[in-house]
């Protein structure tokens, strides 16, 4: 191709990624843009609910400062947070059920945000200075160190239990209660959650996992483990299950 014809072809290469990079900044703004109005339309969406949460405080007489919480956090990370509201008693004692309290070694708790499962094992005999909370929400990890100053409470992410309790567990943990929205996480990194919570406990010890889905967060037909249910627990906001699992 002759010189002029070349420096020709350059120039309207360049014009053209000129061109795109116009466009593409355009765009990045327009979706700059978008996301600032979600965000607004999500701040006033939690705003509108608090309120109406606290006017029927005053009307009935009572707080539901944890439900506000949860609200809140859940409209913030929807795909992140377990539970649209905090665990009702029943579903928190049907999951304490399943742990003994007689047994040795500490009760690691995953996700337990402002402490419903939590008090439901004290109240089942577990002793509060035996419990590991792992806990991501800072509001939540707050609000766990007033209620349960003897507890062991690590922030950080429970999906990555092994890396944060691996050193810091003194001997094999008697359970794993979890109340992390494990249907919205892929299928491998629930099977990985399963297996570290396996390797740090107690041979036959309970993973005891809470779901509003009609079937197992964890698929069952897989070999290496054995699953139970409970009953529907239709008292619960959402109704709720929980699934017991068990390494073979």
């Amino acid at each position: 191709m002759p010189l002029p014809a070349l420096q020709k072809f350059e120039r309207k290469i360049e014009r053209q990624l000129r061109l795109l990079e116009f466009g593409k900044t355009i765009i990045e703004r327009r979706i700059e843009r978008q996301f600032r109005i979600l965000e607004q339309r999500r701040d006033d969406i939690g705003k509108k609910i608090e309120q109406r949460i606290k006017q029927f405080e005053l009307k009935r007489g009572i707080r539901l400062d944890d439900e506000v919480r949860f609200i809140r956090s859940w409209i913030e990370r929807p795909l992140s947070t377990g539970a649209v509201t905090p665990s009702g008693k029943m579903l928190a004692r049907t999951m304490a059920r399943y742990v003994d309290p007689h047994s040795s070694g500490p009760v690691v708790e995953l996700g337990p945000g402002t402490g419903p499962v939590t008090e439901a094992l004290v109240r089942a005999g577990v002793e509060p200075s035996r419990l590991v909370l792992v806990e991501f929400n800072p509001s939540f990890c707050r609000i766990l160190r007033t209620r349960f100053p003897q507890a062991t409470l690590v922030q950080g992410d429970a999906y990555s239990m092994r890396r944060l309790l691996e050193a810091l567990l003194l001997q094999p943990a008697a359970a794993v209660v979890s109340g992390l929205p494990l249907i919205t996480k892929p299928v491998k990194m629930r099977l990985r959650l399963l297996r570290d919570a396996f390797d740090l406990m107690l041979p036959g010890a309970p993973f005891i996992q809470f779901t509003y889905s009609v079937a197992s967060p964890v698929p069952t037909r897989l070999k290496g483990f054995s699953a139970e249910a409970s009953e529907r627990i239709w008292l619960n906001i959402p109704p709720a299950r929980v699934w017991v699992y068990r390494k073979a």
